[in-house]
């Protein structure tokens, strides 16, 4: 059976003991009833496996001795996936978890000229994210950007290759066409109502490729999720 998992977001690798937060503790000490010398694991969602035993069974203050660090690989693909807002919070959150377990490594919240939603909870988000890290057993947490503006994401170069996916009649290519071209990739999916002609013109400037994700119209989440599939796993 596996161990318990948690994230300790300020662990470091030189460190010989930690305490855990005082919500981790509740759930080691109440929930789990795990006592004095028994094993859990932690990791700080930067690639970092550390392997703990409890010394200090206090249920707001748990403190664990660390016997060992491991460093995972990173992922061998770096997918970006720069998505809209969404009206129904509900849904995006979906998406963040699926996303997650799937591997992508990096998560752009968009505001498109026609997303109707501006701001979102990044603390609640990105606890979403902790949660599905631990779920699916990884050591990486993707990194969650703040609500960027398209016209701003649109003028970065760090990824080998940019693509966006819109529903435009225009000639796009099959998403898979670029799948495994590219081990750190950028895919924009918009919003409830497209990308405007104005948006898909100007990435199509600035070295974007117009990729189709299927033969029909997905919402802006399911369309994320399918990109996610595609790019990390396939």
């Amino acid at each position: 059976m596996a161990l318990p998992f948690f994230y300790a977001e300020e662990l470091t690798t030189n460190a010989s003991q930690y305490v855990l937060s005082e919500e981790t503790s509740k759930h080691v000490v109440q929930v789990l009833r795990m006592e004095i010398g028994e094993q859990l694991q932690l990791t700080d969602g930067k690639g970092n496996l550390f392997m703990a035993a409890i010394i200090d069974d206090n249920r707001k203050r748990c403190q664990v001795k660390i016997t060992n660090v491991q460093k995972q690989s990173s992922p061998a693909k770096q997918i970006a996936i720069a998505i809209s807002l969404v009206k129904n919070n509900t849904r995006f959150e979906w998406f963040l978890e699926k996303a997650t377990e799937i591997g992508v490594t990096e998560i752009i919240p968009l505001i498109c000229e026609r997303t109707e939603k501006q701001s979102f909870r990044h603390d609640r988000m990105k606890g979403i994210l902790v949660s599905a890290m631990l779920q699916s057993q990884q050591s990486w947490l993707p990194n969650l950007h703040e609500a960027t503006k398209f016209t701003e994401l649109i003028k970065r170069s760090a990824y080998q290759q940019k693509l966006i996916a819109h529903c435009e009649e225009d000639k796009k290519e099959s998403i898979h066409h670029h799948i495994s071209k590219s081990s750190h990739q950028l895919i924009c999916i918009g919003p409830e109502g497209d990308f405007s002609k104005e948006e898909i013109a100007l990435a199509l400037t600035n070295d974007f490729i117009p990729v189709a994700l299927g033969e029909t119209r997905l919402r802006t989440e399911t369309a994320g999720i399918v990109a996610a599939t595609l790019l990390c796993i396939a």
